[in-house]
């Protein structure tokens, strides 16, 4: 049973990392494949987030996840609120019955520093050089926290320069930092937590 990490940062919030090293029958023992899904290991993935979130709630109502415009799944009733992100062999989930979250994990990977300037404004780029700090480590995070605040936010069409601010601080093992979503007629302050592990970045926000 590879549970990778487990948490309860709050009272009504849980997450969780899963290493897939299992066959996909295991993950179909407890979950349904909820759409045609051709790649083997994409299917596997997409099973062990949804296994995630029955083994941090074992109540959730897993055959009723619907797929929202945005891609986002969601419960319509909102019985619960929750994000699934997976990267690689590891899938993450995050989940609260009265908050809106959002998770993501990314593998460190050195393609992070080509695609900088698409996702951070210059504000935050000059951060970076300021700092000094371990530069894969640190845009692989930054880079994990506005897909976190993505998934919360939920409704889609977001421009990550734009529309997500994050604020300067010191990286470490794990911590947090501020952030801001800004679009239209929303304004929120979110506080985003990080942790890093040895292959792996994982970033998740909740409402305060």
């Amino acid at each position: 049973m590879p549970l990778f990490y487990h948490d309860t940062p709050a009272e009504d919030i849980r997450l969780a990392i899963w290493q897939i090293t299992e066959q996909e029958d295991f993950f179909l023992a407890k979950v349904p494949l909820s759409k045609v899904i051709q790649h083997p290991h994409k299917r596997k993935q997409h099973l062990a987030g949804r296994y995630l979130l029955a083994f941090l709630a074992p109540d959730f109502p897993i055959g009723e996840i619907a797929i929202a415009d945005s891609k986002k799944p969601y419960l319509r009733d909102d019985k619960y609120h929750f994000s699934i992100s997976h990267c690689g062999d590891y899938a993450a989930a995050i989940l609260s019955k009265t908050k809106r979250v959002g998770i993501d994990i990314e593998i460190f990977d050195s393609k992070i520093l080509r695609i900088q300037h698409k996702f951070l404004s210059n504000k935050e780029l000059d951060f970076i050089r300021q700092e000094k700090q371990n530069p894969l480590s640190l845009y692989t995070t930054l880079w994990c926290a506005k897909e976190a605040i993505y998934k919360w936010f939920s409704f889609g069409r977001v421009n990550f320069k734009e529309n997500i601010q994050l604020s300067p601080f010191l990286l470490k093992n794990d911590g947090c930092f501020n952030g801001r979503f800004v679009k239209e007629n929303t304004d929120a302050a979110l506080l985003v937590r990080y942790k890093l592990f040895q292959k792996i970045s994982m970033t998740w926000v909740s409402e305060e």
